[in-house]
């Protein structure tokens, strides 16, 4: 029976998806991991405690594991495990992307300096360090900007600012949520904050497959929301786009180069980029599959998951025709609307019953405090819609979230006072 060792931070939606996949293709799984929480799933198999975030550290630790359990595939399910699974699969021999090449995915700066470098459009861009004096840097700023931090994903610490004003609060405010999460006590790259030019248009996502180097495109999305900030909440990714296919094969073209540019050669990856008149823009391209739930739009036409695609590539084993179903696909990442302790969703079974929605997942739980962005690290849940197109799935998310109520409230419920005028909550429908 092939052996998977499962990289997981230690917390994800993605561990399921892969868990499940695994099961289908009768794999025993190890999970790589630097703590074994108490609510892993039962069916997760045995856990190797791994120092994920010293690549080679954890190498070396699988080294000495291996010698009695072989390994024969390894994968890394975000920005952080994924230069630990690079690291994994040199040690041990397997097909694998080099350290630095995971490392300058992850990294904003470094992938932006070696795009530029061999002439891809990105943003231009500067990096200053967090202890550094903002009313100083906001001199050195073209307007508007885009204040981010160097390694964190999914929009967050992302904002906008539009003059030097603007520029003093987003920098203060991205340094605050990078110390306060942790980051810049272990992490040399979380000590410095990269301000890039604003760049205008619509915003795609590209998943894709590397195989010795070569492409393979799986699924364009389209975001119809748009994203000019001051906050880059994603909500709506919509499959397939709806660009015009000369504009989608450009799109290809540039994750190609970027994935070449980079030195990615194996496995996942998922890419963000920017289109206007002037062509396309990377904003970013890891070295994973797309997060969250979001895999769950993409259904191939041998009724094969994303998941079990990238595990049957690491294997090595037979892979189907890499078509998706004819059906259009959308997911919805419901956004945390403000501040507090979750008391309730209202409105679910409404929801779940709008035409083309097949999923409704609200993964906070009731008391969970809840933060939005740009400091909020997590989503309300996903909502899953399918359609004979794109306009038709669009529609059904968007009136599927309408009928969504969220009640949160300043402290979490108690059972003998639960009222929301008690809880002082406020209720919010979208």
């Amino acid at each position: 029976m092939p052996r998977l060792l499962l990289l997981l931070p230690t917390a994800t939606y993605r561990a399921e998806a892969f868990l499940d996949a695994a099961c289908s293709l009768q794999l025993s799984v190890i999970i790589g991991m630097e703590w074994a929480p108490e609510d892993l799933p039962d069916s997760s198999g045995d856990v190797l405690l791994l120092d994920i975030r010293h690549p080679q550290a954890a190498a070396q630790t699988v080294v000495e594991f291996a010698q009695h359990h072989p390994i024969d595939a390894v994968i890394g399910v975000d920005d952080v495990t994924a230069v630990a699974a690079a690291a994994v699969a040199e040690a041990v021999g397997l097909p694998h992307n080099s350290v630095a090449s995971v490392t300058a995915a992850r990294n904003k700066r470094q992938m932006r300096e070696l795009l530029s470098g061999q002439g891809i459009p990105v943003p231009r861009h500067k990096v200053f360090p967090l202890n550094g004096d903002p009313r100083e840097f906001a001199k050195q700023v073209v307007y508007p900007c885009v204040v981010k931090p160097l390694i964190l994903s999914a929009s967050c610490g992302v904002i906008r600012a539009n003059d030097e004003e603007e520029f003093r609060g987003a920098f203060r405010r991205v340094g605050a949520l990078l110390t306060n999460l942790g980051l810049v006590a272990r992490d040399e790259q979380a000590r410095w904050i990269l301000v890039e030019d604003f760049v205008p248009g619509i915003e795609v996502a590209l998943e894709g497959l590397l195989t010795k180097g070569d492409l393979s495109p799986l699924a364009i999305f389209d975001k119809p929301d748009p994203l000019d900030g001051p906050f880059f909440e994603e909500t709506i990714y919509v499959t397939p786009s709806r660009l015009p296919s000369d504009v989608q094969r450009d799109i290809i073209a540039c994750a190609d180069r970027t994935a070449k540019a980079l030195g990615l050669r194996e496995g996942s990856v998922h890419g963000e980029f920017r289109v206007n008149e002037h062509g396309v823009w990377v904003i970013e391209l890891a070295a994973r599959a797309i997060g969250g739930r979001c895999s769950r739009t993409l259904d191939f036409a041998s009724g094969m998951s994303l998941e079990e695609l990238i595990l049957r590539h690491a294997l090595r084993m037979p892979l189907p025709p890499l078509t998706r179903q004819e059906q259009a696909a959308g997911v919805m990442m419901l956004p945390i609307p403000y501040g507090g302790r979750l008391y309730e969703v209202r409105g679910q079974a409404k929801a779940k019953a709008v035409p083309g929605i097949e999923e409704l997942t609200i993964t906070a739980e009731p008391g969970d405090e809840l933060v939005p962005l740009p400091e909020g690290t997590r989503y309300l849940g996903f909502l899953l819609a399918r359609g004979a197109t794109p306009e038709e799935v669009e529609r059904s998310l968007r009136d599927a979230h309408r009928r969504l109520t969220v009640v949160i409230s300043a402290s979490p419920p108690t059972q003998t006072d639960s009222s929301p005028s008690s809880l002082r909550s406020r209720a919010m429908s979208f």
